[in-house]
């Protein structure tokens, strides 16, 4: 592809045949790309560029990640001056921007944690769950905590043990049997509740069912309990007010583990820093990726309160320390440009913008979709946002999957990319979006009404008029 990413129908030719002859491709069957053959070569804002020079909207921030937007030139220039004094050393030694970086997130999260890095998400919440276990044999001695609770249709990455820990079915059944560490109790999905109950009359009996699920493993047996504040995946599922502060108490109680997952909340997403400061809840340990660095390199981190790393100090001699490494954990350069992403999220007060344009897009979205009657719910906090779709508001049965995927495409041909949940058969019907945190008011304009047009567009399809 050129440099100033102009049309070269010879050089896509060669990009599209060099990867359908050598890459293999995450979570999308290979028979699509040879359809469809998009090649990205170029990235500005909130936009995205392809090798036949179209332009679309990215109202999913890559996978949810690019949270300052694309073209940051100075990131760029930051990676290029940290690789040239130093490139790279293991993380068994002290570096300035790892050390940086950790003391930033401490800052963000009121100065009682220590950080942990490593490269993704699913790393990120694999090591908090190592990081349990170990926790849980230096302070309980005699009893075997070990066990995680989780929740059904959960997102937590891609390692055998994250998908364990997980319940999105789908993502799951390919790599099936897990060992039987990990336990599910039903999730906050309000709109389609797993108890057949209705808020507020149903007392949030999804946060009690861990009280429940913890007195029936034994207390003794359970390490930690994980959650995202706002479930992404399963299509935006935001809990009632009390979920969290419920959950918190609980685990308090049993003197179990609260564990955040902040992959994708974290770093602006619904309009704090974090997902779960909406809450006041206090992690235990939180696992960030995604925002941290809006994907400019791979780095995430588990951060754990300072009780907890406190239990891994003492002598060499007792081997207190935490048995985990990771060759690129603290990686100087993706650590300096993570850092930098932290600045500019602050100094541009993206948390703030991504509150205000977010109420500014659900406004607009409610407004102009609730007139199809295959709308059945828009949900979200901040610019993290679900559309879910069904045959009728009244029954809410899931919209037919190829209409979903119409809804997609229909976006995707006027220059607008949205993604779609992931929660298999009860869950799958939701269009999601995470757009830039640096969105304005035109391009949410602009989402709006081309929602607007895919979904009428489907509703006349469902008719028999298009």
């Amino acid at each position: 592809m050129s440099a100033t990413n102009q049309p070269d129908p010879e050089a896509r030719r060669r990009v599209v045949e060099q990867d359908l002859d050598n890459v293999m491709h995450p979570i999308l069957q290979h028979k699509a790309l040879e359809r469809s053959q998009m090649v990205v070569t170029g990235a500005q804002g909130s936009t995205i560029v392809d090798a036949d020079g179209t332009t679309y909207l990215d109202a999913m921030a890559g996978l949810w990640c690019v949270n300052i937007g694309y073209g940051r030139a100075e990131l760029a220039q930051i990676a290029a001056e940290q690789m040239q004094q130093m490139a790279y050393y293991p993380h068994t030694a002290m570096n300035l921007p790892a050390a940086q970086l950790a003391e930033q997130i401490n800052q963000l999260m009121g100065g009682d944690y220590h950080t942990y890095f490593v490269n993704s998400g699913s790393e990120a919440n694999e090591a908090g769950f190592k990081v349990a276990r170990q926790y849980a044999k230096h302070e309980f001695p005699g009893e075997f905590r070990f066990k995680t609770i989780g929740r059904y249709y959960a997102y937590h990455g891609t390692t055998l043990a994250t998908l364990a820990a997980g319940g999105m079915g789908d993502r799951k059944v390919k790599f099936e049997p897990y060992a039987g560490e990990f336990i599910h109790v039903p999730a906050p999905t309000c709109y389609r509740c797993p108890l057949g109950l209705e808020y507020p009359s149903c007392k949030v009996a999804c946060a009690t069912a861990i009280e429940t699920t913890i007195q029936g493993e034994g207390p003794q047996t359970v390490a930690e309990v994980i959650v995202e504040p706002i479930m992404s995946g399963v299509g935006v599922a935001v809990p009632p007010d009390e979920y969290l502060p419920m959950v918190e108490q609980i685990c308090r109680k049993y003197d179990v583990l609260l564990h955040v997952d902040e992959v994708i909340n974290g770093f602006g997403r619904t309009g704090k820093m974090f997902g779960h400061q909406h809450y006041g809840i206090s992690p235990d340990i939180m696992a960030v990726a995604k925002g941290i660095v809006s994907a400019y390199l791979p780095i995430a981190a588990t951060v754990v309160k300072n009780h907890v790393f406190q239990s891994f100090l003492g002598e060499v001699a007792e081997a207190r320390q935490v048995m985990q490494v990771n060759t690129y954990g603290g990686h100087p350069v993706a650590a300096a440009v993570a850092s930098r992403n932290i600045e500019i999220m602050l100094e541009e007060k993206l948390p703030e913008r991504a509150a205000s344009m977010g109420d500014y897009l659900m406004a607009g979205l409610k407004d102009r979709l609730f007139r199809h009657g295959i709308v059945g719910d828009i949900r979200g906090k901040g610019l993290l946002i679900g559309i879910e779709l069904v045959t009728d508001r009244d029954s809410r049965v899931q919209l037919e999957g190829a209409h979903i995927q119409a809804v997609l495409d229909r976006c995707k041909a006027n220059g607008v990319i949205v993604g779609r949940s992931g929660g298999g058969s009860r869950h799958s019907n939701t269009v999601v979006l995470s757009p830039p945190l640096i969105i304005t008011r035109s391009e949410c304009d602009t989402l709006i009404e081309a929602l607007d047009r895919a979904i009428g567009h489907v509703v006349a399809l469902r008719a028999g008029r298009a």
